[in-house]
């Protein structure tokens, strides 16, 4: 290989190892936001209407949720960028491994997609405008409709905690790297408690 073929070769693998890192910071950006959404809406579903701060936290909620979807575009965008860029070198081993994990991310993208729609099916059918991202009012994707409200709310429900079954058998697939990075967060907060202490 001469030393201009050896230079590409790095450039593309230097491309490729930039737009997987990518993929995997948006990939624990979601994780974080996903953790947040399922603690506030467990939370919010079991307040009383009279609890001061439950309209805010719902609106939290629904920020937290457009935000996913925001970040579901930038994921799709950076996940095809490395699929162009690993498949146009050699095509998968079409194994059943393959389509096991292959029909898991798929069904683990359709629900990030579905999971806040319904919420949005849910929020317009019940009153127009009713979505805010921190405080700035969305469009309305769906009309305003009182029959739909119920349907919303199950699609909303059951979707949501099909989804954390599907994230559960994704983790459980890839224990050794929950594991891991498990080790590397407890060695890290570690750390900062032994410094406060030493401070202190």
């Amino acid at each position: 290989m001469s030393a201009t073929e050896s230079s590409k070769t790095g450039a593309k693998k230097s491309r490729f190892n930039s737009a997987f890192k990518d993929l995997m910071s948006v990939h624990w950006w979601m994780a974080a936001c996903y953790l947040v959404i399922f603690i506030t809406g467990s939370y919010m579903s079991s307040l009383e209407r009279e609890v001061s701060f439950r309209s805010q936290l719902y609106d939290f909620h629904k920020s937290i949720g457009v935000l996913t979807m925001g970040l579901l575009t930038w994921r799709i965008l950076t996940l095809l960028r490395v699929w162009w860029r690993k498949y146009t070198k050699r095509t998968p081993k079409l194994t059943g491994e393959w389509w096991r994990n292959f029909a898991l991310h798929f069904s683990l993208y359709l629900f990030m997609w579905a999971v806040p729609i319904t919420g949005f099916l849910l929020s317009n059918s019940f009153k127009q405008n009713n979505v805010k991202f921190f405080g700035i009012v969305l469009p309305d994707i769906f009309p305003q409709n009182q029959a739909m409200v119920d349907i919303g709310r199950n699609l909303h429900f059951w979707l949501a905690y099909t989804f954390l079954a599907f994230i559960i058998l994704h983790m459980l697939a890839n224990w050794k790297v929950v594991r891991a990075n498990w080790k590397r967060f407890t060695s890290f907060m570690n750390k900062k408690l032994g410094n406060k202490k030493a401070s202190a």
